[in-house]
């Protein structure tokens, strides 16, 4: 009975130990009513205290502790109190030196990525990553640098830009992140982009530290594959190919040949002298001309313009001009006659004091007192005060006297005519004939009415043969190599060009082409700088401009082209409804045609519709089913 009442004083002393562990242990977030067993073995042991419960336990210090297990096995009776003290203050101290050394990992909730999926845009890859750290994670001496990753292909990775952030206590200029509420951040990256980047992860990784001790934080992702659809412009320029030098080749003409004779001052007699100066005889033999060859030549009017010069007043003048002109126009109706074109049209009429020509002979002058006198002429519009402030400058107006006056005492004879060339037909019968005897300008434009390639190319040759001092053949022959993706004898033909004329500007603007269509953007800007003047600049431009990102601008470069480049831009500036009516108009349609209306039709939400469209293009270029199977534009369609 001794015993039985010592074994029961021992059990009820474990019993009082048990309680107070299990109290110690609450106070530390972990309570649970199986945490701690009691037993007696009946031979004055206390058989075991047992701690088993680890899924409280995990979840003490933002389960970062994987588990507890304390064992006391085989205690002997003079088991004492202290014993449970040291018990639960190691446990407590486990937890927290736990707790304090880990950061743990972060959700891809924790970020949004913008776009998502991500985008080409002028050969990069740019995002901008929201961020944020939940309240009571970034501890005081904690600093973090969060890298973007860009993971493709066979284990490739490209890193964007980094950034750090930093807790509380750390003496540092990066952004500080508050403990207890935690914090929001803005970062921007971008990835120079490579085909393989369409099937990718984008990931944050993070190099933390607690003080001086690196801390593992799982990396995390946040976004899936790339958009590379800006990047279709290396396809899409070919569907206009390069940029033709044209021909100025124009069926009808208008000219003009025009004569001046001058009067001494205050009279109206054509002089002998002034009938045989050169611009005079000009337009009589003009009169002959005309009147021989009235198939190419067609004479519309003759103009008559009679002046006087500004001083000596207007009544005077009116009359004078009026007597020059009646002089003049009797002398066109001789000349006329005598070419047998009496019935043309006479346009005559004259001014009296001709102010106009008299500030625009001052312009050009470097008469001593040329500011003055246009000021005058600004400050008064009254002709008369005009004359009295002029003479007033006594010097200035003996200059005037001289240079000036005398070259506005004159009459102008204008014949107005048109040239007309060979028609299409008798252009095509002339170089079935004889093609040395139609002018460049007309081999080129025979090479503009045929329709394939073969037969521009023979043409081109023979002008590059008649006339080898021309640059536009040599340029149009490589536009065809160019279109035809032969980039050797495109660019062999560029530098014949060049030898012909160094500054071709058209040239200029297939060298650009050639560089875009490899991605070279610098080399593509360099020599479209020096093509301002080229024919088609415009095409070229929006290329350049879809290859910088600069969709806007792009579309407003095309204009009204009809292209699948043109297309493209209007669809990445997300005119769809203008790429449609684009696509529609294009005449040579092509692979890409289709593509890209699949492209536009599937962004509008007319799936079917675009299927059909996205299996007739890859149906007819096997590259584009390669690319198509990887483009997110069509992940819905999979």
């Amino acid at each position: 009975m001794a015993l039985q009442r010592f074994n029961n004083i021992f059990a009820e002393q474990n019993a009082a130990i048990a309680q107070l562990v299990e109290h110690d242990l609450a106070k530390v977030g972990v309570a649970s009513s199986s945490l701690v067993c009691r037993s007696f073995d009946g031979i004055n042991h206390a058989a075991m205290v047992e701690l088993v419960d680890t899924r409280d336990l995990k979840s003490l210090g933002q389960k970062w502790l994987y588990g507890f297990e304390s064992r006391s096995r085989h205690f002997h009776n003079v088991f004492i109190m202290r014993n449970h003290l040291f018990l639960s203050l190691s446990i407590c101290s486990v937890l927290v030196l736990n707790s304090c050394s880990k950061l743990g990992p972060l959700s891809a909730d924790n970020f949004t990525v913008t776009p998502n999926p991500l985008e080409t845009q002028g050969g990069q890859v740019p995002a901008t990553i929201n961020g944020m750290f939940p309240a009571k994670y970034m501890k005081a001496k904690a600093v973090i640098t969060v890298t973007p990753e860009l993971r493709y292909g066979n284990g490739q990775v490209a890193q964007g830009r980094s950034a750090t952030f930093q807790g509380e206590k750390v003496l540092g200029n990066h952004q500080a992140i508050s403990y207890k509420i935690g914090g929001r951040y803005t970062m921007k990256t971008a990835f120079n982009y490579v085909p393989d980047m369409q099937q990718s992860e984008m990931f944050l990784t993070f190099d933390a530290r607690l003080g001086k001790k690196k801390v593992e934080v799982p990396a995390v992702k946040v976004a899936t594959g790339v958009l590379s659809t800006s990047e279709l412009y290396k396809q899409t320029l070919m569907n206009a190919g390069g940029c033709i030098a044209p021909d100025s080749f124009q069926r009808i003409k208008t000219q003009k040949t025009e004569a001046n004779i001058k009067f001494l001052v205050n009279q109206a007699n054509l002089r002998q002298s002034e009938l045989k100066n050169n611009s005079v005889q000009e337009f009589v033999q003009m009169l002959r001309k005309i009147n021989a060859d009235r198939e190419k030549l067609n004479l519309k009017n003759i103009e008559v313009k009679a002046y006087a010069s500004p001083e000596g007043g207007y009544s005077f003048n009116n009359k004078l001009a009026g007597k020059r002109q009646d002089t003049s126009e009797k002398y066109v109706k001789q000349q006329l006659q005598a070419a047998k074109l009496g019935k043309a049209n006479i346009d005559a009429h004259y001014t009296a004091q001709d102010w106009d020509g008299f500030k625009r002979l001052v312009q050009a002058s470097n008469i001593q007192d040329k500011d003055v006198i246009l000021r005058v002429l600004e400050m008064y519009k009254d002709p008369e005060e005009r004359e009295r402030q002029i003479r007033n400058m006594s010097e200035g107006f003996r200059e005037l006297a001289d240079g000036i006056l005398p070259e506005l005492r004159r009459s102008r004879l204008i014949i107005n005519y048109e040239t007309v060339g060979r028609s299409d037909e008798q252009i095509k019968e002339q170089y079935a004939a004889d093609p040395a005897r139609l002018s460049p300008d007309e081999l080129l434009y025979a090479a503009a009415m045929e329709t394939t390639p073969a037969k521009k190319e023979a043409i081109y040759k023979k002008t590059a043969a008649f006339y080898d001092k021309d640059y536009r053949a040599f340029n149009n022959l490589a536009v065809l190599a160019f279109n035809e993706g032969n980039e050797t004898l495109a660019k062999a033909y560029i530098q014949q060009a060049f030898s012909k004329n160094p500054k071709a500007p058209e040239a200029n603007a297939n060298l650009g082409l050639l560089a875009l269509k490899h991605g070279n953007l610098q080399e593509a800007e360099t020599h479209l700088s020096n093509a301002i003047d080229a024919n088609e600049l415009g095409e070229a431009l929006g290329n350049l401009n879809i290859a910088k990102g600069n969709y806007a601008t792009a579309v407003q470069n095309f204009g009204n082209s009809n292209s699948n480049s043109a297309a493209l831009a209007q669809i990445l500036n997300k005119d769809y409804a203008a790429a449609v009516a684009t696509l529609k108009s294009i005449k040579n349609r092509d692979a890409m045609t289709d593509y890209l209306m699949a492209v536009v039709l599937n962004r509008q939400g007319n799936t079917a519709t675009a299927k059909d469209y996205l299996q007739k293009a890859t149906a007819a270029d096997p590259a584009l089913a390669a690319y198509a199977a990887k483009d997110l534009e069509f992940s819905n369609q999979r």
